[in-house]
């Protein structure tokens, strides 16, 4: 039974079997890759779904293997990873930042106030012990004047200390060690070395000063008064005494003789 023609639907020559023999185009049926309907030659469109012809196949769904696949990152999702990061960099700063402040404020309590020409002074630790007293009662004293409260009360314990390890002291560093107490708020031990010094020299100026501002402290102003009145009395002739201690402290012996009550 001899084959039927048919028109190529690619040149419109009568053509038999599966290949036009004027152009070489297959005469085959097609059909469609997306829905799988059988398609007349020559057509561009699928006429039941309207898909072009010679459009890819779509991909077969994957077989289960037992695991589900990983869902698609969502925006969020995509956006996580770096806000972890930086949260875990501003937790770093911060501990960092700490560390130093800490490690910082050990250091303030070693090192010695920083000298006038702004060059900052050396490490304590490596003072002998009268050098240290005496670096600690200068830095208190200007903590003092300027009002910063704080620091003298950080800084006091340490030179009631380092004062308390020279042992036997002379008149001079216990008028120091009582005038730390003072600033700081102590008016015993204040009183104690204004007592102690006042047993070694009834007139020692600095004792007389430290035991008026000790007896104020502890509100007792008559008494204050008093000993302000026997500093006014014992003031020429122990300054022509000129101890190296009135010298040192003479704007204290000063400023307490300007409370004197007159005569």
């Amino acid at each position: 039974m001899s084959e039927s023609a048919t028109t190529c639907p690619h040149c419109g020559a009568q053509a038999f079997g599966n290949f036009c023999s004027n152009c070489g185009n297959s005469l085959a049926r097609f059909q469609c890759a997306k829905c799988a309907a059988e398609l007349a030659p020559g057509a561009k469109f699928c006429h039941r779904c309207g898909t072009p012809v010679g459009a890819a196949a779509p991909l077969a769904p994957a077989r289960s293997s037992g695991v589900s696949a990983a869902p698609r990152e969502s925006g969020l999702g995509s956006v996580l990873p770096w806000a972890v990061a930086g949260i875990a960099l501003v937790a770093l700063i911060i501990l960092v930042a700490v560390q130093r402040a800490t490690r910082g404020g050990a250091e303030a309590a070693q090192a010695p106030p920083v000298a006038a020409s702004g060059a900052a002074g050396v490490d304590i630790s490596s003072m002998s012990p009268q050098e240290r007293a005496d670096r600690l009662f200068n830095r208190i004293m200007s903590y003092a004047e300027r009002g910063k409260t704080d620091s003298v009360q950080f800084f006091a314990p340490m030179a009631i200390t380092s004062y308390e390890m020279l042992g036997n002291l002379t008149l001079d560093q216990r008028y120091d060690l009582g005038r730390i107490a003072e600033v700081s708020g102590d008016p015993v031990i204040a009183s104690a070395q204004a007592d102690t010094i006042l047993a070694s020299n009834p007139t020692h100026l600095l004792g007389l000063v430290l035991a008026a501002n000790a007896a104020r402290m502890r509100n007792e102003n008559g008494k204050s008064a008093e000993y302000l009145r026997k500093l006014a009395a014992a003031a020429p002739s122990e300054r022509a005494k000129k101890l190296p201690e009135y010298e040192v402290h003479a704007n204290d012996i000063d400023a307490a003789l300007a409370q004197a009550p007159k005569k």
